[in-house]
């Protein structure tokens, strides 16, 4: 081997010789930020409540205190026959559950309810009624966010305020004492079905009770039954119901109800 061909083979050993592959590339050009910019579709303006709880410029009111015409009998669908008086809804026991007029699909709901501070009874018999986000029949379960007395008041806990009855624990407890007003806050998603009436897409529920997270995006299995295992019955599109409970506690009253339909 001459010594002119070594030399050059211990200079590429020891990397001082560079392939014309190994020059330093070039950086690519950034992207644009105007790339990743959408200006459309622009979304609608909708004017926020100047007080807390109070219904957005989009909202559907459902009850203000002044009247039931925006429900009916969930049994015969004629008007509604619980008490208004004092800017109140109560329950009457005697004229059964009670439904909205409209129909609607997926929806942000604000309701706010109040167990009787003299209430009595224990478990499912105290303050017992239900927020059913979508009944589709007097024959029908429904799908229902259990409302009860949950202040010192022990029972089953897929069955306390805040479940979805039978079927989602709530993640926390963060019920109010007898007498003072609580607040649900629900972003309903309802379920979609095939032509054949298979389910497509499951209902999914978030709530948040007295402002605090208790159901999390929860995909729901069915309808809420009391007794067997859920499962989903085609429908397009269903009345909120408000649950008007056998047991013997004293009625429950409700205010403030407005739902926003969403996309």
């Amino acid at each position: 081997m001459t010594q002119t061909k070594s030399f050059f083979l211990m200079l590429a050993a020891v990397g001082v010789l560079a392939a014309p592959a190994a020059r330093a590339q070039q950086p690519s050009p950034q992207p644009k930020p105007e790339e990743t910019e959408l200006w459309q579709p622009v979304p609608v303006v909708v004017t926020p409540a100047e007080t807390p709880n109070a219904p957005p410029s989009d909202a559907i009111v459902l009850f203000d205190g002044k009247n039931e015409d925006e429900w009916i009998s969930a049994q015969d669908h004629t008007p509604a026959k619980w008490t208004v008086a004092d800017g109140l809804l109560t329950v009457a026991k005697s004229t059964g559950n009670i439904e909205t007029r409209r129909h609607f699909h997926n929806y942000q709901l604000h309701v706010e309810f109040r167990i009787p501070a003299n209430i009595t009874g224990t478990g499912q018999g105290r303050g017992n009624s239900g927020v059913f986000l979508a009944s589709t029949g007097p024959g029908d379960a429904g799908y229902e966010l259990q409302v009860l007395d949950g202040y010192n008041n022990s029972t089953y806990v897929n069955g306390m305020v805040g479940s979805i009855y039978k079927q989602s624990i709530p993640l926390v407890n963060p019920a109010r004492k007898p007498g003072e007003w609580q607040s649900y806050d629900v972003v309903w998603t309802a379920p979609v079905f095939n032509a054949d009436g298979s389910l497509k897409t499951p209902a999914y529920v978030t709530v948040f009770y007295n402002g605090v997270l208790v159901q999390n995006h929860f995909e729901l299995k069915g309808e809420t039954l009391y007794r067997g295992k859920p499962f989903y019955k085609a429908f397009d599109g269903a009345a909120i119901k408000l649950q008007a409970h056998g047991d013997k506690s004293e009625p429950m009253s409700f205010r403030n109800i407005w739902v926003r339909e969403l996309p």
